[in-house]
């Protein structure tokens, strides 16, 4: 058995070598490709995500799954074997529904898409990338007919990214939570936005990207395993345990971008970055969900790069790198401008109070246009109509509408936006959970110390990478299921301070 399960590991091995060259590809496409070469990426990693999808549906695989089931049997359901054993078979069960030659047409599809769309955005150009989006939507019907008896044909789109949550899950989550941030959103808004003019002023582009990293590798980052570089659409990607990459993009004419990109992207690395080595090459050197890995982006960008304590320590040192345009501005001030609340366009740049409501517009657009319900073509309309209603402001342009996110114009529609809001409403719940066992981790932040936070967070989460699943992680972790309660009650506290609500 032993021999058997180390000759899966291996073919395993070759699995991840392969995808991980695939994603130093995607990586270089988002980074530092000239534009001439997208048709020749969109064949390459076409090929080698054929190559990998075919090495890792191999017969052979499913005969040492077979062959390893008794041994599976013997072993504790949370020993490192048995869930390496358990995680697999779900892979391969779910990959051999779906044929390699898809799988490469879709990758060389999305290379080109994303192509396409980094340079209609800035034309506003949405008629030059429908067709496109299109055909990606025709991809992500056929992926979630791969895979029939499905309650909603973005149930199997939605469980490969968040496995276990259906559109039923998904949209009853978001219905609580819609119903408690609405009457928040409606109560500040109403009020005279913060100033937040001292954020919009020039400041280098060297020196926030440098500010930025400085604090990422406070909060735990090793650059010895990683590196930062800029791109349309920040994102982070591992190559490796030892190779965990985070990306940014910076504004000249706004602070804000640039900073809290990188600590969001830092989050996502520090969970990667502190999975157990020894899972290295396997299946299980990997976050467990989506909505768990969102969470860690959303609590060090949010919870921590948002708290008055963490700026305490920090404004006077960024006022030191930028004293022409910092030094005369209170830390209250710059307090309230990086929490402004106000109805926006862009998600990813939204306040913590709004930046919901942009997902499940997403997430509603997406059950619509798989069902059949809308038409690519009639999306732009949609979206300003919605927008409208939601947010009470219309887009001016598709730049800053429809095509203002990448996922897509690089993915499949659905599955991949439900993520952000878990995420928040998990980070919100890890950290809840971290305080109650060190009481001191507040004050930790205010001093610019993040170790205590950082190792419980290794100790309860990361160390494991998707040895577990969300829900199980979750409840090991924090003794309770998923609940939006510690998510609206760190809002409640943060903006009933800033806007003066009534509890």
């Amino acid at each position: 058995m032993e021999t058997k399960f180390q000759e899966l590991k291996n073919r395993l091995l070759e699995v991840n070598n392969i995808s991980s060259a695939g994603g130093l590809l995607y990586w270089d496409q988002s980074t530092y490709m000239p534009a001439g070469g997208a048709a020749a990426r969109a064949r390459q990693t076409a090929t080698l995500r054929r190559l990998a999808h075919e090495k890792f549906t191999d017969p052979a695989i499913g005969r040492l799954l077979d062959a390893l089931a008794p041994y599976e049997k013997s072993l504790a359901y949370d020993s490192d074997e048995a869930s390496l054993l358990r995680i697999v078979r779900r892979d391969y069960e779910d990959a051999i529904k779906v044929p390699a030659e898809f799988t490469a047409e879709v990758v060389n599809h999305t290379s080109e898409s994303y192509q396409v769309w980094t340079e209609a955005r800035p034309a506003n150009d949405f008629e030059r990338v429908r067709p496109y989006l299109e055909k990606t939507l025709e991809y992500s019907r056929q992926a979630a007919n791969f895979f029939p008896g499905y309650d909603h044909i973005a149930d199997p789109l939605i469980d490969s990214s968040d496995y276990g949550m259906k559109a039923t899950d998904v949209k009853r989550v978001f219905a609580e939570l819609r119903q408690e941030l609405v009457p928040i959103v409606s109560a500040i808004t109403s009020q005279e936005p913060a100033d937040d003019s001292c954020l919009h002023q020039y400041f280098p582009e060297e020196k926030q990207l440098a500010f930025g990293l400085e604090v990422a590798q406070q909060f735990g980052y090793d650059m010895n395993r990683g590196r930062q570089d800029k791109t349309h659409h920040p994102f982070m990607t591992k190559f490796s345990l030892g190779d965990v990459r985070i990306t940014t993009r910076a504004k000249e004419d706004f602070l804000g971008d640039a900073l809290f990109s990188t600590l969001h992207e830092t989050g996502h690395a520090l969970y990667e970055q502190g999975i157990r080595m020894d899972l290295e090459g396997t299946p299980l050197a990997g976050g467990t969900s989506s909505g768990v890995h969102e969470s860690q982006s959303r609590l060090w960008e949010n919870i921590v790069g948002r708290s008055r304590g963490f700026w305490h320590h920090y404004y006077p040192k960024l006022q030191s790198v930028f004293p022409e345009q910092l030094g005369d501005v209170p830390l209250d001030t710059f307090y309230r401008a990086i929490n402004k609340v106000k109805r926006s366009l862009i998600r990813t740049d939204a306040d913590e109070v709004t930046y919901n409501l942009h997902v499940m517009l997403r997430f509603d657009f997406e059950l619509a246009l798989l069902e059949g319900e809308l038409e690519i073509r009639d999306l732009p309309n949609a979206w300003r109509e919605r927008f409208e209603a939601d947010f009470g402001i219309v887009p001016p342009d598709d730049k800053d509408g429809v095509l203002q996110d990448v996922h897509w114009y690089f993915g499949f529609i659905g599955g991949s936006f439900q993520g952000y809001t878990l995420g928040n409403i998990l980070g919100a719940q890890f950290f809840s959970t971290a305080v109650k066992a060190h009481p001191q981790i507040p004050s930790d932040i205010e001093n610019g110390k993040f170790h205590t936070l950082h190792d419980w967070l290794k100790e309860n989460l990361y160390q494991y990478g998707s040895k577990y699943t969300a829900p199980e992680i979750v409840e090991q972790a924090t003794g309770t299921p998923l609940s939006i309660e510690p998510y609206m009650a760190y809002l409640r506290t943060k903006y009933g301070e800033l806007y003066d609500l009534e509890s």
